[in-house]
């Protein structure tokens, strides 16, 4: 790998050509979206922007700055997503530090910021809201809501120190976190004496198959938390502790939404309607037409 003849002065390496070589490295690895990741790993190296790296196309690397890349490289033909390499994931245009103690944020998550957005007013009508976000890993969801309806109360549950631990780094880099109440615990623990106290609940909770996780790519299987994935052998174990408690903290008439997987549509609408406790509820697709987002509303009985 980006090997120097012995004996030979050094190959000199410019940004296209270190570009081109490293595509084709990873295109033969069947590494996904290998310009990109090539792009990504070499601008991290470099303290550039991808858009800078054509601006400085035939700039010189110099050998530190080589062996560098080259560990980055080795580190994603072990399958270490690029994310968790250069420790940041773009996220409803914020940058967001993620490590293997969270989710890396999906693209399709943003179909639930969306829904949220549509359904909390910017106005502060007659009073500020309260929002909660189950789940929260890196921030991703609450901080973008937040960013978009300042005023609002948000709070913020993880079962896990360190998540939340990165989740209020991100809140400070984006000066939200005076904005978002962090707490520990599963689930809805941590909210138990706040009984009809909640406008809105949101979450992207796991709900990946046991079965499924285990022949997931080694991108996912063997680097993301599997606690944030993995909702059961039939997927539904965390989707029906929030439908089932979400009532008992909402206030009536409170929405709650959450993700599910494209398959997941059906049996969740019978967990909806065997509650008894909601009404108006109906499934979103994101942008590349499947089943992405539920929303239902409390009927306050």
């Amino acid at each position: 790998m980006l090997r120097q003849n012995r004996g030979m002065l050094p190959e000199t390496w410019t940004i296209l050509k270190l570009l081109k070589w490293t595509t084709d490295y990873f295109k033969s690895h069947h590494i996904e979206q290998p310009r990109a990741a090539a792009e990504i790993l070499l601008a991290h190296t470099l303290g550039v922007g991808r858009v800078d790296l054509y601006v400085q196309y035939d700039r010189h690397i110099g050998l530190k700055e080589l062996e560098i890349f080259k560990g980055f490289i080795r580190r994603r033909i072990q399958r270490e997503p690029v994310a968790y390499i250069v420790g940041k994931k773009e996220f409803w245009s914020m940058d967001l530090k993620v490590t293997p103690d969270v989710l890396i944020p999906r693209p399709e998550t943003e179909t639930l910021v969306e829904t949220v957005l549509a359904i909390v007013p910017l106005e502060l009508k007659p009073a500020p809201l309260r929002i909660l976000d189950l789940g929260t890993g890196s921030g991703a969801i609450v901080l973008a809501i937040a960013s978009e309806r300042p005023g609002n109360s948000f709070y913020a549950v993880d079962r896990s120190e360190q998540a939340l631990d990165v989740a209020r780094n991100n809140a400070r880099t984006h000066k939200l976190d005076k904005a978002v109440t962090f707490l520990q615990g599963d689930w809805f623990d941590p909210v138990r004496d706040r009984r009809r106290y909640f406008d809105v609940i949101v979450s992207n909770p796991p709900y990946i198959s046991s079965r499924v996780f285990e022949v997931l790519p080694l991108e996912i299987a063997g680097h993301e938390p599997r606690e944030a994935l993995e909702g059961g052998l039939d997927r539904l174990d965390a989707i029906r502790i929030i439908i089932k408690d979400a009532p008992d903290h909402m206030v009536p008439g409170g929405w709650l939404l959450f993700e599910i997987g494209y398959e997941q549509w059906a049996a969740v609408e019978k967990l909806f309607a065997g509650s008894g406790a909601y009404s108006d509820w109906a499934v979103i697709k994101d942008y590349s037409g499947c089943n992405r987002v539920v929303r239902a509303r409390t009927t306050g009985k």
